[in-house]
């Protein structure tokens, strides 16, 4: 069977909407034990590690489409909302900040592998929030134990440097946006 026509894979779509929302892929959702990550080569989720009994991801994850991060990934991107959704839904969000970080594999040199925070368009619990400092209390450090604790039982490092104001993440952006273009007008 011939295909006439080929759909764009999740990892293609426009980054926003026409109205400047945030697009988000969830690979993991709040609450799951599961690691999914998105593979574009099947145009899929796939199940990528379980985390040990009594740890789950407190927040959906996921990651910014046509978007590339330093570490050749996709920008990865937490979003706040108040249920979690299936891992492939795209949801709208506004940026409200980034945790700049490195992470080293064993062996490896530290690299670049920022934390973008986000609110999902349609929240309530977290509708007032326009930046990090929005948030309740110890959220944002809880967020980077999270990360620093899931990287130590992949036996990776993860380095938290410093907190990103919106705009500062949006600039993140940016530049993964046009890192994604270089590589895709390459192929």
């Amino acid at each position: 069977m011939t295909r006439s026509a080929r759909h764009t894979i999740l990892s293609e779509i426009d980054p926003f909407t026409k109205d400047d929302e945030l697009r988000i892929v969830i690979e993991t959702p709040r609450g799951s034990r599961n690691k999914y990550s998105y593979d574009p080569d099947c145009d899929c989720m796939q199940l990528s590690t379980v985390l040990p009994e009594g740890m789950v991801f407190p927040y959906d994850f996921g990651f910014i489409p046509s978007t590339l991060g330093q570490d050749g990934d996709p920008l990865d991107i937490l979003i706040l909302m108040d249920q979690p959704v299936v891992p492939g839904c795209v949801v709208r969000a506004r940026l409200i900040g980034a945790i700049e970080a490195e992470q080293k594999e064993k062996n490896e040199k530290w690299i670049r592998n920022d934390r973008l925070i986000a609110v999902a368009t349609h929240a309530q619990t977290h509708d007032g929030a326009k930046k990090l400092a929005d948030l309740r209390p110890h959220l944002v450090r809880e967020i980077k134990e999270l990360f620093v604790t899931y990287n130590k039982l992949r036996d990776r490092k993860f380095k938290p440097k410093d907190e990103a104001s919106p705009e500062k993440a949006q600039k993140l952006i940016d530049a993964g946006m046009k890192r994604f273009k270089r590589k895709h007008r390459k192929s």
